[in-house]
């Protein structure tokens, strides 16, 4: 770990921070939400070993990367332009992209409107959300799940923060790594996150140590840089509206765990394996189902996730 570089370059108007080792082809991973480019600590080094240059930023409202206070300041336009403005610094033309639960949403979004800038996608838990011209996204998650699934629940600034902090930021990494159940995720608004059970141990993929990371970085700063994400959806779906239907047009792989709350929604099972995935990300090549493995898969099958990964881009 000791040999990952550590640099702050300036891009779209923010400070960002990046994680970076090794030379050659530049793979660019993207994070999800709660977390930071920590996540990928096992890919950078796996992967660098392999003669790849590993880059791994703290998304916008992450970690040591700004966080505008707005939630309008974090549309897929911002995000995305933070990253192509992050591989014009380093000079880099195009990369093999790799993305997870709310980076996987970037990568696609990336693949939209940047194919040139893309050798190969590889992501990770998030399938291809194709556009519904009738209905916003955070309506239809209302509809199909109810005011206390945690996509409506996230909409609201200030109590969910509020609620993150009383229960205790150390506890919530241990409940949402240990996590095991595929069932939708909903937070009670009479209860809210603190009729949580305590965590079951730590296994054996997550140690104290890396708790310890990802929490005293979101003790620092909060959680409303990523929470915006999430309060943008709806500005998001506005403003793709030109791109309604436009399939992905560069090579994927997509790799889940059979245990992954989002394999579970439903409709997404008979999406990804009936041919409608395929439809619309016409290049898809390959999609590998993890037995045994839930969401933050990265973390969990880390030499599994590597070589998912390095299988697929050496062809390019």
């Amino acid at each position: 770990m000791e040999k990952i570089e550590h640099t702050t370059v300036t891009t779209n108007g923010i400070n960002m921070h990046i994680a970076r080792i090794g030379s050659g082809p530049v793979i660019l991973f993207l994070h999800g939400f709660p977390e930071l480019w920590y996540s990928w600590r096992h890919q950078l080094l796996s992967l660098s070993s392999l003669g790849y240059h590993c880059v791994a930023p703290d998304l916008r409202g992450y970690g040591d990367t700004d966080a505008p206070a707005s939630a309008a300041s974090y549309t897929v336009f911002h995000v995305v332009g933070d990253l192509v403005g992050l591989l014009d610094v380093l000079g880099v033309e195009r990369v093999y992209l790799v993305g997870h639960d709310w980076g996987a949403l970037i990568a696609w979004s990336f693949c939209q409107f940047r194919p040139d800038r893309v050798k190969a996608l590889v992501n990770l838990s998030v399938a291809y959300p194709p556009r519904n011209p009738m209905v916003k996204p955070v309506e239809g998650l209302r509809a199909l799940f109810g005011d206390d699934y945690y996509v409506c629940r996230f909409q609201e600034p200030g109590e969910i923060e509020d609620d993150l902090a009383q229960l205790g930021t150390q506890k919530l990494f241990k409940l949402f790594f240990t996590s095991r159940d595929p069932r939708p995720f909903r937070i009670s608004k009479e209860t809210g996150l603190r009729g949580w059970p305590n965590p079951p141990p730590l296994p054996s993929w997550c140690s104290e140590h890396d708790i310890d990371y990802f929490a005293n970085k979101f003790n620092r700063t909060g959680f409303t840089g990523g929470l915006n994400y999430y309060r943008a959806m709806d500005r998001n779906w506005e403003l793709t509206a030109p791109w309604t239907g436009l399939p992905i047009k560069v090579p994927v792989k997509f790799v889940v765990g059979d245990l992954d709350i989002t394999y579970h929604i439903p409709g997404i099972k008979g999406y990804i394996h009936d041919g409608g995935f395929k439809k619309d990300v016409p290049l898809l090549q390959e999609v590998a189902v993890v037995e045994g493995a839930a969401h933050f898969i990265n973390q969990e099958k880390p030499e599994e996730i590597s070589m998912h990964i390095y299988d697929f881009i050496k062809k390019f």
